[in-house]
């Protein structure tokens, strides 16, 4: 074979754009096209916000539907069953999670986000139906076990951006999660209820009187149900080549197997350090994160004699609901900018030490009243779910720079298999610790609450303390040599 001239050598090594393949099509806008793709970042953020509305919407009312179904004996034990019925969604999901990242790099992220959607629509509303402690719980775990789209949602964001929009394009996706985590249980705290609270509109003997937790998740299957029939015309972004007669010469082959000796063997991803390391730090904030979510709607509605604020569903819809707003803002316009200067580790772990003492503080804000109590609230659960959210957006741009597309979808699914896994212990493990706690008023040592936000803190610092090294690790990629 005669040596290939630099001339020759260079024309083949252009990268060369597959007219019937999606990946293709949007690769050639990505390098044509240097702007934030917005619109598609929006319809992204929609799907994602769509699909984290349901994972935290029941947790304002949770606690009065466990009351309903008269399956404990004491109020204290309230907290007990509804971390099950908490958790049976992340335990779902825990378990389809690495199945649906693997279809999504088989087949393509849109099939899957889809078929997620389709999901929400149906599960969701049958949950919102449920009239007793089984029925809940087993809908839940359907819902979060077919529902494999935030993965994928994740994958494709990445792969729709250039390399100086991966920060914007993760804040999208965590700026949607986060807004879900907080607006979801807005939805609930409002509409749930309503022949109680709008009795004008509907009455006891109505559909949402008789199933009085119906009303909010109705309201989000059928934003799923729009969402799923546009999503319908989502791009693809996976790279699917067709053989081609035309490019089967003797200058592609020869393309092909100079592109194959410039590409290292793929390693095993759980070989990966980069990827693993940063799956290992987003598990623990996770579930550090879902065992607060659960906790503090609880708590708020828990009556004061147990520590807790005696707010109504209203009240804590009213607070995460301002807390949504604190969050779209600072995400979109800000996060990028700290993400920049400071790297993503960094800001995980500045925010991460800032959120101890915020959070130890909570016990002494339930001692507040009246217009106080209210003003310290928001604040403290703005800026709390701000430095969360911040952490959340830097593991996910670790965790995509730290393989290529090929195995993306794969990776982002052994993202959420085990952060499923954490966050399903999460709320189990945080009603109970509320349970628990609640019954150690009088104890000398951190009484009541203290104790719970005590031990929230430890998850924490475990967090903080892994985000050095050598456990945290970021893959950089230097001269087109890839360095770990």
């Amino acid at each position: 074979m005669e040596k290939i001239g630099n001339e020759e050598r260079r024309g083949l090594l252009e990268k060369v754009y597959h007219e019937d393949c999606p990946g293709c099509k949007v690769d050639k806008r990505k390098d044509t096209i240097k702007e934030v793709p917005w619109k598609t970042l929006i319809g992204i953020w929609i799907i994602v916000l769509c699909s984290a509305l349901p994972i935290s919407s029941l947790f304002p009312f949770l606690y009065f539907m466990i009351r309903d179904f008269h399956i404990s004996e004491e109020e204290s034990d309230v907290g007990f069953y509804a971390g099950f019925v908490g958790c049976s969604y992340m335990l779902g999901r825990a378990f389809t999670s690495v199945f649906w990242g693997v279809v999504a790099d088989r087949f393509g992220r849109k099939p899957v986000i889809i078929v997620g959607m389709a999901n929400v629509v149906i599960f969701n509303t049958l949950f919102g139906l449920s009239t007793n402690f089984w029925m809940a719980v087993s809908t839940r775990f359907l819902l979060g076990s077919l529902n494999g789209s935030i993965g994928p949602a994740k994958a494709y964001i990445s792969e729709v951006c250039r390399e100086e929009h991966q920060a914007i394009g993760m804040s999208v996706i965590t700026t949607a999660w986060g807004i879900g985590l907080v607006v979801g249980p807005a939805l609930g705290g409002f509409l749930a209820q309503p022949a109680e609270k709008y009795p004008s509109i509907f009455t006891n003997d109505s559909l949402f009187g008789r199933y009085p937790y119906l009303l909010p998740c109705l309201v989000i299957s059928v934003l799923a149900a729009i969402v799923t029939t546009g999503a319908l015309w989502l791009s693809e972004t996976l790279h699917k080549h067709k053989p081609n007669k035309e490019s089967d010469s003797y200058e592609a082959e020869e393309a092909a197997m100079i592109d194959v000796q410039a590409q290292p063997a793929k390693e095993s991803l759980f070989k990966n350090w980069p990827l693993m390391s940063s799956i290992a730090v987003y598990c623990i904030f996770s579930l550090q994160d879902m065992a607060y979510t659960e906790i503090f709607s609880l708590w708020a509605v828990s009556p004061r004699k147990l520590g807790g604020l005696s707010y109504t569903t209203d009240d804590v819809g009213s607070v995460l609901a301002i807390t949504g707003t604190g969050m779209f803002i600072f995400q979109l316009f800000l996060y990028t900018y700290f993400e920049r200067i400071l790297g993503p580790i960094v800001v995980a772990r500045i925010c991460g030490v800032l959120s101890i003492p915020l959070l130890q503080s909570y016990p002494f804000i339930a001692l507040l009243s009246g217009v106080t109590l209210g003003v310290v609230l928001n604040c403290a659960s703005v800026v709390r779910n701000l430095l969360s959210i911040c952490i959340i957006t830097s593991t996910f741009v670790l965790q995509n720079k730290a393989v290529d597309q090929d195995q993306r979808g794969a990776a982002n699914g052994i993202s959420m298999t085990t952060m499923s896994l954490c966050k399903a212990v999460g709320p189990a493990v945080g009603g109970a610790l509320l349970s628990w706690t609640e019954k150690r008023q009088k104890t000398a040592f951190l009484p009541g609450t203290h104790m719970l936000f005590f031990i929230l803190n430890a998850v924490e610092v475990t967090g903080v303390l892994c985000t050095f090294k050598p456990f945290l690790v970021e893959r950089k990629q230097e001269n087109n040599v890839i360095v770990q």
